[in-house]
C-alpha cells in the first residue's frame, strides 16, 4: 500500500514498525535507492522535494538520470561540504532567532541535510532549534509563519477531525506530539502560535532518537486563547476567540483521541505538551488506560531529573532515601517529579509511597505546602502536604526542611536568591541545586550565581543550556537536565516494542539508563549528565532498556524479543546521510 509517498508494510505496521520497503533506510551507503514520492522524482519536482532534495550534492550520474542538467550550478558538493557551508553561515548570525529560521527554512528545503547538521553539531544547534530560541520563536511564530509544519484542528473542525487527520500525507505515523498552546515553556498561553513546540520536539525526536521524520506528526489544538496581546495582533494566525472550557474542551479533546486511534491505531505514541496543569493531569488520568500517551512535562522531566539524582548519589554519597528534597513549585514539572522520585525510594526501600513522599517538600506560591492546607489545595497537590508549621517564605522553608537538594520547577526566574542558595551552603557540603525552568530567562538561578554563592561547592543543573564557569581556578561545568535526554530514546523504546501502553517503570528504567552512561570524566567536572554529542548512543541504551521493560510488563506487541535490544534500537535508527540514487 502507498500513500504519500510512503510505502507501508501493513504486515511490518501490525507488528509495531513501519518497513521501509525500497531500502532507504536500510540499504547500505553504497546501494542505490529510489527518490520515491507518487511516481519517481525527477526534476525541478525533486529539487522541490525536501525529503530527496541534495541539492549541490547530486552527482554528474544522477543530475543526467534525473533530468536536473541546467537545473543546478555545475559544482558538486560532497554532504559534509555543504554542512560546513552551512554552519559558517549559522555562525554568522549574530540573533539566536535568525539561526532558528534558517534552520526552518533548511527543514523545509533539504530534510536530510537539516538532521545531518542536527546531529553533528547537537551541542551548538539543540538551543537553536529548541530550548531557549524556540520559546521567542512561538511569540513570533504568527510574523515568521512561512508554511504548515504539521496539523492544525481548531474548534472549527469538531466534528469532522478524523476527516482532518486524513488530509495528512503520511499514513504510518508512530508519534504525534500534540499541543493546544496554553502553557508554552515558561511564556504562558500563546494559543496557535504553540505550534512551534511540537515541530521542535519532533525535530528531536528524529535527530537524537533515530524516529523517521514520515513517521512524527506534529498537532495543535486551537481552541482559542485568553492572551489579549495576540487577539488584538492582526496577524495572529489562530481563532479569535476565548479559550474553549468544560465539556466543549472535553468533548474536543475526546474526539481528537478517538480519532487518531482509529485512523493511526492502537500503537501511535501521543505525546501531550504544555497544557495547563489543570487539563494535563485529567488528560494523562484519562486516557493512560485507553491509548499510548506520555505527557513531557510531566513524565519526561521526572524521568531527566531522577537520571541527574541517580546520578548524582556518585558525587553526594548515600541512597536516593538518605536525602531530602524541597520543591519551588507545585505544578505538572515538580508534582510529576516528586512522585517518580517517590517512587524510586518505594522500590529501593520497600517503603509504602505514602512514606517515601515523606521525603519531599513542596512549595507554592503560597508558601510550603503543610497539612492545614489540604482542604484548598489542588488535587495533585494534595500527596505532598505534610505535617508542619506553615512556612511563607522560600528562605525559611530551606532553613526549617533542611534539604540536600533544592530544585525550581516555578517558572519564574530569580527565585533561587543569594540569600536561598547560601542557606542551602549552609546545610551542606555540597549543595544539588537544580533550576529547571524554561526558558533561560525564567531559571531560578544562572549557573555562576550557584558556584559563586556557594564558593564552588555547589553541583549545579538547569533546564536551559549555561556556559561553564570558573571560580578558584577551577571549572565548573553545569550538567543540562533537558527532556531531549529522555523522550527521543523513550520513543524509540516504545515503537521498537511495539508497547500498547506506557507504564511508570518504563520512566525509571530510561531514568536508570540515562544515569549509567555518566562517566568518571563527567563527575570529575561535576557533571551529572553525560555529554549530547553521544546523545544517538545514550538514546539507544534508553530506547534498549524502555523496550526491555516493556516485553517484562507483557506490555510488548512486537514478538519475538529481539535478542540484542540496542543493536535492534540503533540499527532502527534514521540515518541522514544522503542515499544515491539511480
Amino acid at each position: 500500500m502507498m500513500n504519500g509517498g510512503d510505502v507501508v508494510d501493513n504486515k511490518a505496521a501490525v507488528e509495531g514498525g513501519v518497513k521501509d520497503m525500497y531500502g532507504e533506510d536500510s540499504a547500505t551507503l553504497n546501494q542505490l535507492a529510489t527518490p520515491w514520492t507518487i511516481s519517481v522524482s525527477s526534476g525541478y519536482s525533486l529539487l522541490r522535494d525536501p525529503r530527496h532534495n541534495k541539492g549541490l550534492a547530486f552527482t554528474e550520474k544522477e543530475r543526467d538520470a534525473h533530468y536536473l542538467r541546467g537545473l543546478l550550478p555545475p559544482v558538486v558538493l560532497s554532504q559534509e561540504l555543504q554542512e560546513k557551508r552551512l554552519m559558517n553561515t549559522l555562525r554568522q548570525y549574530q540573533v539566536p532567532l535568525q539561526r532558528y529560521m534558517a534552520m526552518m527554512d533548511l527543514q523545509e528545503r533539504n530534510e536530510r541535510l537539516f538532521y545531518k547538521l542536527l546531529v553533528d553539531n547537537v551541542e551548538e544547534l539543540l538551543p537553536v532549534v529548541y530550548t531557549p530560541t524556540v520559546g521567542e520563536a512561538c511569540q513570533k511564530y504568527g510574523s515568521i509563519f512561512r508554511r504548515p509544519q504539521g496539523l492544525y484542528i481548531s474548534l472549527k473542525e469538531k466534528g469532522k477531525i478524523l476527516e482532518v487527520l486524513k488530509n495528512w500525507p503520511e499514513r504510518s505515523i508512530q508519534v504525534i506530539v500534540v499541543t493546544d498552546g496554553e502553557r508554552i515553556l515558561g511564556l504562558g498561553d500563546l494559543g496557535c502560535q504553540g505550534m512551534g513546540i511540537p515541530v521542535g520536539k519532533l525535530s528531536l525526536y528524529t535527530a537524537l532518537g533515530g524516529v523517521r521524520p514520515s513517521a512524527c506528526l506534529p498537532i495543535t489544538l486551537d481552541v482559542g486563547t485568553n492572551n489579549q496581546k495576540l487577539l488584538d495582533d492582526e496577524f495572529y494566525i489562530g481563532l479569535r476567540q476565548r479559550r474553549a472550557t468544560g465539556q466543549e474542551y472535553s468533548e474536543f479533546l475526546h474526539e481528537f483521541m478517538s480519532a487518531v486511534k482509529q485512523n493511526y491505531g492502537e500503537k501511535v505514541l501521543i505525546q501531550f505538551e504544555d497544557f495547563a496543569n489543570h487539563n494535563a493531569f485529567d488528560l494523562l488520568a484519562k486516557y493512560s488506560t485507553t491509548h499510548l500517551v506520555f505527557n513531557d512535562d510531566i513524565q519526561g522531566t521526572a524521568s531527566v531529573v531522577l537520571a541527574g539524582l541517580i546520578a548524582s548519589l556518585k558525587l553526594l554519597g548515600g541512597t536516593l532515601a538518605d536525602h531530602t528534597f524541597l520543591f519551588l513549585g507545585a505544578g505538572e514539572a515538580g508534582t510529576g517529579i516528586a512522585e517518580l522520585i517517590a517512587l524510586e525510594i518505594s522500590k529501593q526501600t520497600n517503603a509504602s509511597m505514602e512514606e517515601s513522599r515523606k521525603k519531599i517538600w513542596l512549595v507554592d506560591s503560597k508558601g510550603l505546602i503543610v497539612s492545614s492546607r489540604k482542604e484548598s489545595l489542588q488535587h495533585f497537590k494534595q500527596p505532598w502536604a505534610h505535617e508542619h508549621e506553615p512556612v511563607k517564605e522560600l528562605v525559611n522553608a530551606v532553613k526549617a526542611i533542611k534539604p540536600t537538594i533544592l530544585i525550581g520547577t516555578s517558572g519564574v526566574g530569580k527565585t533561587f536568591t543569594k540569600e536561598v542558595v547560601k542557606a542551602m551552603a549552609v546545610l551542606n557540603e555540597k549543595p544539588l541545586i537544580m533550576a529547571l525552568s524554561n526558558p533561560t530567562s525564567q531559571a531560578e538561578c544562572t549557573a555562576e550565581e550557584a558556584y559563586t554563592w556557594t564558593e564552588g561547592r555547589a553541583i549545579f543543573a538547569s533546564g536551559s543550556p549555561f556556559d561553564p564557569v570558573e571560580y578558584n581556578g577551577k571549572l565548573n561545568v553545569p550538567g543540562q537536565a533537558n527532556n531531549a535526554y529522555i523522550f527521543p530514546g523513550f520513543g524509540l523504546g516504545v515503537i521498537i516494542s511495539g508497547a500498547i501502553r506506557v507504564h511508570e517503570d518504563m520512566l525509571l528504567a530510561a531514568s536508570e539508563a540515562l544515569a549509567e552512561q555518566v562517566t568518571q570524566e563527567n563527575y570529575d567536572k561535576g557533571l551529572i549528565y553525560p555529554p549530547f554529542a553521544n546523545i544517538r548512543k545514550i538514546s539507544a541504551h534508553i530506547a534498549a532498556k524502555v523496550a526491555a521493560k516493556a516485553y517484562e510488563l507483557g506490555l510488548a506487541s512486537r514478538l519475538p524479543q529481539p535478542e540484542d535490544l540496542v543493536k535492534c534500537a540503533e540499527s532502527s535508527m534514521y540515518s541522514p546521510t544522503y542515499r544515491t540514487y539511480r
